[in-house]
């Protein structure tokens, strides 16, 4: 159970993963173009499916979503370290959808080359992500940070820069041929979660702002190789982590809410206890 359930009973603390779940998968899919609202979401994930005239993919991508995201609660719990199969598990249980243009199949590195337009100034740039034959060491070297930092992260600065540290490199490798945002924002809140804070939630109104760190590190690094730091700092680096760390305002206020709701659980319980009249071992009255 992460740190920050273990103050709660259990039915506020499942209240609160389940409403943090929604708020995540909202989130993440939002960022990536669903356009399903949070309450179509909450519902879908609560319910089920009902009438709708969504495209029943972006219904398919809120199920992917929940499934990985369970999953990530499995391996915090397990407390073990990372290892590739973990990562092809998680991205089989997000994508589902088998292959993508015989590009690669889910729960696999990639089998071709992959890039994005990436907006430079008033221009169009093509960046092209790190080729499909240094993956596996790439690859390697992100699952060992990925594990050292789960380790070492006990602070918020340090879980806000672990997550942006690991996001950003994954978008740079950019692994997998498809869903590679969705995994990023997946997986790099295991070492947040590891530390007992509840996870970072990239929200869709600050999806353009996203976007922009992202390219904008993108452009000042260059290109990937296996030959290459995995991820230098530079001032574009510290931008992201300031913008991780302003998105945790939104989880830490569902778990701040849940606390409070605790309290006052408490304080009543207190009140109760003492109020009550006292009785003999019969029961009656003394």
């Amino acid at each position: 159970m992460p740190g920050f359930l273990k103050m709660m009973d259990r039915d506020i603390a499942e209240d609160v993963v389940r409403e943090l779940r929604n708020l995540w998968v909202h989130g993440t899919a939002g960022v990536g173009g669903n356009t399903l609202t949070l309450g179509e979401t909450a519902f879908f994930v609560e319910i089920g499916m009902t009438e709708s005239s969504r495209p029943l993919e972006e219904y398919q991508e809120i199920a992917g979503h929940v499934r990985a995201i369970d999953m990530v609660f499995d391996l915090v719990r397990s407390a073990r370290p990372i290892e590739e199969m973990d990562l092809f598990r998680l991205h089989r249980a997000l994508v589902s959808a088998g292959t993508d243009g015989g590009e690669g199949p889910a729960g696999a590195w990639k089998r071709e080359p992959n890039g994005t337009y990436v907006h430079h100034g008033d221009e169009m740039t093509y960046y092209e992500f790190a080729a499909p034959e240094d993956v596996p060491c790439l690859m390697g070297q992100w699952i060992s940070l990925l594990n050292r930092l789960w380790e070492s992260t006990h602070s918020l600065s340090a879980a806000a820069s672990a997550y942006a540290t690991l996001h950003m490199a994954l978008v740079l490798i950019h692994p997998f041929c498809d869903g590679n945002g969705r995994m990023a924002r997946l997986v790099s809140n295991l070492p947040v979660l590891g530390a007992g804070f509840p996870p970072i939630l990239i929200q869709r109104n600050h999806r353009d702002e996203y976007i922009h760190l992202l390219s904008a590190y993108k452009m000042a690094h260059g290109e990937l190789d296996d030959g290459a730091c995995l991820l230098p700092e530079n001032e574009q680096l510290h931008e992201f982590v300031r913008f991780c760390r302003s998105s945790m305002h939104l989880s830490m206020a569902v778990v701040a809410g849940a606390l409070e709701r605790q309290k006052k659980r408490r304080l009543r319980k207190a009140g109760g206890a003492a109020d009550a009249p006292v009785r003999n071992r019969f029961g009656a009255r003394v």
